[in-house]
């Protein structure tokens, strides 16, 4: 393998192909990028040192531990990975998300961040009920709970105080907005809007993983500039960002993803939009910068 930068290939770095995966490789190929696949899980990297054997890393790692590891170490090595390791960490990390939106002045629940259950409980009070405790870190909507008043939020507290491990003690905690049956799922690609798609369901949790039903969604001027914002504010290039509808209409940010799955938004727009050729698209201009 040649080590000049300009014709080293682009890695993509995963440890489970799924069907966003091959959908994205399928695209490279189209647009005749030359990449190799490198299973994260066998990845290691020295510290100090520098690399020249990959032009740039595409990281679609599932794991959220593994690929912000990877993305440091990459980064440490001179290799430009995409999203880079600041966007992974933010995304990756509730509350890190929070507060970037909330510098940005973009429109998200109330949200708080107790440091012990005990704190949380009074934090509550402030936000209100009904509200939601989530887990800093986590996807496809696991561990959350919905809190209808103190006394319910007291007794979740007290099982969350009794979990091992100091981060599980940390308490993030959000307003439960009076939503419609769905919320929205846009994808930003490089500063600009790729698609956007209703999620339907009856559960809070809106996740496609979990059932959830993909319809068309227009993009209007003010979701396209929230969804832009929500993603500028984390600095990731290749973004989705989740947004909710108040009773009164109004947009919320409640979450920003950097590893995009999107197989229920290709559902959504249907055929006339090929959204593995727009992230493709993006990862081949920036790939000529690298």
């Amino acid at each position: 393998m040649t080590s000049r930068a300009d014709a080293a290939p682009i890695a993509v770095l995963a440890s489970v192909l799924r069907a966003d995966e091959k959908r994205l490789l399928a695209a490279m190929d189209r647009h005749g990028l030359r990449y190799e696949l490198a299973d994260s899980r066998a990845q290691w990297g020295v510290a100090g040192g520098k690399a020249s054997w990959w032009r740039g890393v595409f990281n679609r790692e599932i794991g959220q531990l593994r690929a912000l590891y990877a993305a440091r170490t990459l980064e440490a090595l001179g290799i430009p990975v995409l999203n880079s390791a600041h966007a992974i960490g933010v995304c990756g990390d509730k509350w890190q998300t929070s507060l970037a939106l909330a510098a940005a002045d973009v429109p998200a629940p109330r949200t708080a961040l107790g440091l012990t259950p005990e704190a949380a409980l009074e934090a509550l009070e402030d936000i209100g009920y009904p509200a939601v405790l989530k887990p800093l870190v986590g996807s496809h909507g696991r561990l959350i709970a919905t809190l209808r008043d103190r006394a319910m939020a007291a007794d979740v507290l007290e099982y969350v105080k009794a979990l091992p491990g100091p981060q599980s003690h940390l308490v993030y905690v959000q307003e439960l907005i009076a939503k419609p049956a769905r919320d929205i799922r846009v994808l930003v690609v490089g500063g600009e809007l790729a698609g956007a798609a209703y999620r339907v369901s009856a559960d809070l949790r809106t996740n496609v993983a979990r059932g959830a039903r993909t319809q068309p969604c227009p993009e209007t001027t003010q979701l396209r500039g929230l969804a832009i914002a929500a993603a500028a504010a984390v600095r990731a290039d290749i973004a989705a960002v989740d947004i909710v509808e108040d009773a009164d209409g109004e947009l919320l940010v409640i979450e920003v993803n950097h590893r995009v799955e999107f197989s229920g938004l290709q559902l959504a727009l249907g055929d006339g939009v090929d959204v593995a050729g727009r992230i493709v698209d993006y990862l081949a201009a920036r790939a000529a910068r690298w």
